[in-house]
């Protein structure tokens, strides 16, 4: 079966020239005529041999375009699966939270080991969590009013939505953030872990069982068989090393401005365009996109 090679521009940086699609397509062996999907900003090569992607992106010299594959057939995913913190969110809620406690960087240093796999994932949470043992609930307030969306989150998901797709944020974070950040982008289901409290304060600890990456990876495959759907109909997508099982079970696993050891098992990697580039990936042209 025949690939798709998907080039996204950084819009803010560059603007995706012919001189550019062509000298890509020349590079991964020709391919049928490239479709645009917006001018200057994205484009399909179909019809190629193989997924291998290295040529392209050494033929794009360093411009911040993104190079994405997949299959030709069924590349519109009727399952969407994605990360909150650092993905459909632009940071991590949990270091955030920490600096309310004057413990940002602490918290942060934690979160960058655990995130690269260095650190057992459940007990680098509770670690954190237990970090911040007394910090009022205001705290939480006022961490989701600097919250911020990702640029293209509303948008992939109000697109997939609206093509039929089934869409659930499933975090490694905290319910409390997960609920708002589904409402705002329009997720159907959201998963996450429980921060718990006194009624006053946080006592420190995090409701059992932790939402790891053994449980992101369980939540694709319930999610799938719920709604009646292959996993090869999943896209996942995310960026830390609590990612990889779901990104590489999914049908299309797109790592997003990940950590080193996810870009070395995910070759479909988003680092210069923002998540519209998701939809761009399955063939969406930028005129189908809804808000």
């Amino acid at each position: 079966m025949p690939y798709v090679l998907t080039l996204v521009a950084a819009r803010d940086a560059t603007i995706l020239t012919q001189a550019m699609i062509d000298r890509v397509r020349d590079a991964v062996g020709g391919g049928t005529t490239p479709r645009l999907l917006s001018p200057g900003e994205a484009a399909d090569i179909g019809g190629l041999a193989t997924d291998d992607m290295q040529a392209g992106r050494a033929a794009l010299e360093g411009a911040p375009v993104d190079l994405l594959v997949s299959r030709e057939h069924g590349r519109k995913r009727r399952l969407l699966v994605a990360d909150m913190d650092s993905t459909m969110v632009a940071c991590e809620t949990l270091d955030e939270l920490a600096v309310h406690a004057g413990l940002g960087e602490a918290v942060a240093a934690i979160t960058r080991c655990s995130m690269n796999g260095e650190l057992d994932f459940r007990e680098a949470l509770r670690l954190r969590v237990a970090m911040l043992k007394g910090l009022g609930l205001h705290a939480l307030e006022e961490t989701w009013r600097g919250v911020r969306l990702t640029p293209g989150a509303r948008t992939l998901v109000a697109t997939m939505r609206g093509a039929g797709a089934v869409t659930a944020l499933v975090s490694g974070g905290f319910t409390f953030f997960t609920e708002r950040v589904a409402e705002l982008c329009g997720f159907q289901h959201h998963r996450a872990n429980t921060l718990l409290d006194d009624g006053a304060a946080l006592t420190g600890d995090v409701a059992e069982p932790i939402l790891g990456p053994d449980t992101k990876l369980h939540a694709l495959r319930g999610l799938a068989r719920e709604a009646g759907l292959p996993r090869i109909a999943a896209l996942a997508i995310g960026d830390g090393a609590n990612d990889l099982p779901m990104l590489k079970a999914a049908g299309l696993g797109i790592a997003f401005r990940a950590k080193p050891i996810v870009t070395v098992e995910i070759a479909n990697r988003i680092e210069h365009a923002d998540l519209r580039a998701a939809l761009f990936a399955q063939g969406y042209p930028a005129r189908a996109f809804k808000e």
